[in-house]
């Protein structure tokens, strides 16, 4: 309620008094919007803001700015235009009780004058979650118009229900130009600053005051009350303001930092992203800002760990180390000395290789989400359920292997093939990029493999529902693949711009060495069919559009129109690699005239193929003593008269042939020479199975065994490999081909 009159002549000469002892930024607070300096964003002419309080129609609002930009001037401006009854509360001094108060006294108010009521509260981010609740009914009803004043974000700060119901306006800190001017008007307003006293500012003096102030309209007035009010007047009776009195009335900058605020958030992220940036210069700034503005170092080392990870992580794995060994060294020594330790670690940060591959994490966070996968059977605890539940069972220890490592899937079934973690090429992640591109290579390639051992010479197509992914693992497949993909590469001694040509591929296995081997060259990729030529594009999609592989699809007598027709007929190659190239072709002379016309003079091919013929014997892998020593006979015999079948074009191929090939197609060869291989092969029941499957489109081996073996062998075959094999991991031994041909200059 207004005061009773008999009360205003006290409270007038008290208030007349308080004015003139006030100091002189209280008593240079602008009265009405043409007194404002600023702002012009939000006041100027033809503004929204500036519209509404001069028509007095204002709504709630909320002023969100720097200290010193002129928040509460705004609501003395609003208050001495307004009509409506205005009254002011510190949010840090009042409670719920005086809100209750307040809104009493506005209801009675309105009920009696139809006057409304504003409130004032200064540093509404200080209120409670009640506090803010119990205004709240009465601004939705309108019975108070609400003016809140924060130096902090008011979307962090003020509950949402408030702020739904309140525009936003923000201040900005004051430039220089207002600055000179409010300092200008309290030069020469002689009613409440300095109009009436001769008082001359320097102009370097001004610029000092000003830049020190740093947007802050307060600072600045403070400051040249200072100077005026402690420098004697001359002879002549002026104040003359020199710079070194400036500079001895302001003498350090005003930082616009809290550390609880806006500010504190806006200045973390600004040097988080320096550090981030790689920026020491940045960094070393926001840090001192920081502690200069009283920031808690422990919070800052508690922000340089996370950044330690997530913007750094294996591109340089001492810098977890460094920031742990920096807080700690700064829990020992404390401040000040322990500002050297804050600066260490933010340096070392900032200096460092940066990588954000842990945020791969978020991606295996999103497929446990979306997925929740069962534990495959290998990978869980053989503890307590190996017996009933075969639990662990097939798991393969890496320790038991060469470099303590072995292809094997630790995915969940449905999950097989996803790549989560995608390593920088970055400092020590660069180091560890090629070694796990290689290994996945490996693991995909031996997934993608088909069931059988590739040395068999005859087969059935494999059963959907196997899981063929352990069965490659279980053989050791990885370190096999690996091993012969060096013995086809060392060879070429391939420069980085050269151009490569893998043919007959099916994995992708030698296409990702030849384009980690010329990355300015180029890769062409010939696949064998449909399903590989989706699955070594999909592989490369990570890749940029000019690093990828390009990747036609046929047979290598294809390879003169499938070049042509992607334009690239006029192309030659370097170096030419391939893998069972030859094995599955009738036309092996034509294949290899094909792919000596496509190597450039002094190009070289390097390829491999597997012997059928000198593989694992599978009746070698069981134990036949309980047949008559006549049906064991049956059985070498017939199966070495399968191995060396004469329609058998895989049969009669050997590392002489391979290079009689190549010399009838005019190159030189280099190299012919087989290596053996012994390698773990899980056989399961399914495969034995497909083994004695028979009337298939491919014939099976017991299709070939029956040229010479009646039915009922074949069948107590069958059942002794099937109970001797099936579920067992056996040696398997095999021998490739390499042959190493160049092209004349």
């Amino acid at each position: 309620m207004p005061r009773p009159k008999s009360a205003n002549l006290f409270d007038h000469a008290s208030q007349q008094r308080i004015e003139r002892e006030a100091p002189l930024a209280a008593r240079m607070r602008p009265r009405t919007l043409e007194e404002f300096v600023g702002q012009e964003h939000i006041l100027g002419p033809g503004r929204l803001l500036r519209r509404a309080i001069q028509a007095d129609q204002l709504s709630s609002l909320i002023v969100y700015g720097p200290p010193g930009s002129g928040k509460t001037t705004l609501a003395r401006v609003i208050a001495n235009t307004t009509s409506s009854y205005f009254v002011t509360i510190n949010a840090v001094l009042a409670g719920v009780a005086d809100i209750r108060a307040i809104t009493a006294q506005a209801q009675e108010t309105r009920a009696q004058l139809n006057q409304r009521t504003i409130l004032f509260i200064d540093e509404v981010h200080r209120w409670n979650k009640a506090q803010q609740d119990a205004l709240l009914p009465w601004v939705e009803n309108g019975t108070i118009i609400m003016i809140g004043a924060t130096t902090e974000n008011p979307y962090f700060s003020v509950n949402n229900a408030l702020l739904s119901r309140s525009r936003v306006f923000q201040l900005l800190p004051l430039d220089d130009r207002h600055l000179e001017q409010i300092v200008a008007n309290a030069l020469t307003d002689s009613e409440r600053g300095y109009g009436a006293r001769m008082v001359h500012l320097a102009p370097d003096a001004l610029a000092h005051l000003v830049r020190v102030a740093n947007g802050d309209a307060r600072s600045v007035l403070n400051a040249l009350e200072l100077a005026v009010e402690t420098t004697p007047p001359g002879a002549d009776g002026a104040v003359e303001i020199s710079l070194e009195v400036a500079e001895e009335s302001i003498q350090q900058r005003a930082l616009l930092y809290d550390p609880e605020g806006d500010y504190h958030f806006d200045t973390i992220s600004a040097f988080i992203k320096s550090v981030r940036g790689s920026d020491p210069d940045a960094a070393l700034y926001w840090l001192a800002r920081m502690i200069h503005g009283g920031e808690d170092p422990r919070y800052l080392f508690r922000r340089m760990l996370v950044l330690a990870s997530e913007d750094i992580g294996l591109a340089d794995p001492q810098a977890l180390g460094v920031v742990v060994a920096a807080a700690d060294a700064f829990e020992r020594v404390g401040l000040p000395e322990g500002r050297f330790h804050l600066a260490q670690a933010a340096l070392y940060l900032a200096t460092t290789d940066k990588s954000n591959s842990t945020l791969a994490f978020f991606d295996a966070l999103a497929s446990v989400e979306a997925e929740g996968d069962e534990v495959p059977t290998h990978l869980k605890d053989a503890s307590r359920d190996k017996e009933g539940f075969g639990h662990g069972e097939g798991y393969l220890y890496p320790h038991a292997y060469r470099d303590h490592w072995v292809a094997q899937q630790y995915l969940p079934v449905g999950l097989q093939g996803k790549v989560f973690y995608r390593p920088s090429d970055q400092g020590y992640e660069d180091r560890i990029r090629e070694r796990v591109s290689r290994r996945r290579e490996e693991q995909l390639s031996a997934m993608l493999e088909t069931a059988a051992p590739e040395d068999a010479l005859t087969w059935s197509p494999p059963s959907r529902q196997r899981d063929r992914w352990l069965q490659r693992t279980a053989q050791g497949t990885s370190q096999y693949l690996a091993e012969i993909r060096t013995l086809i590469f060392d060879p070429l001694a391939l420069r980085r711009h050269d151009t490569v040509l893998d043919v007959g591929a099916s994995t992708g296995l030698l296409t990702w060495e030849a384009l980690r081997q010329v990355p300015e060259g180029g890769v062409v990729t010939l696949a064998r069919d449909q399903a590989s030529a989706e699955a070594i594009e999909q592989g490369s999609a990570l890749l940029e559009a000019l690093e990828r592989p390009r990747v036609l699809q046929g047979s290598v007598a294809d390879l003169p129109a499938l070049l042509e027709a992607a334009g690239e007929g006029e192309l030659r190659f370097e170096a030419i690699v391939g893998r069972n190239v030859f094995g599955a072709s009738a036309e092996q002379g034509r294949s290899a005239e094909v792919l000596a016309g496509l190597l450039a003079p002094g190009g070289r091919i390097s390829l491999a193929e597997v012997l059928p013929y000198r593989a694992q014997r599978l009746s070698a892998l069981v134990d036949l003593s309980s047949l008559s020593e006549v049906q064991q006979r049956a059985i070498g015999e017939a199966e070495s008269a399968l191995y060396s079948a004469p329609h058998n074009a895989r049969a009669s191929l050997d590392e002489a042939g391979l290079a009689a090939l190549f010399q009838a197609a005019g190159l030189e060869v280099r190299e012919a020479r087989a290596v053996s291989f012994e390698r773990d092969q899980l056989i399961t029941a399914e495969q034995v199975d497909a083994w004695f499957a028979r009337g298939t489109d491919s014939p099976s081996y017991a299709d070939r065994m029956a040229l010479a073996l009646d039915d009922e062998l074949l069948s107590v075959l069958q059942t002794l490999y099937r109970s001797q094999l099936a579920g067992q991991v056996v040696k398997w031994a095999s021998q490739v081909a390499f042959v190493v041909a160049q092209r004349p200059n």
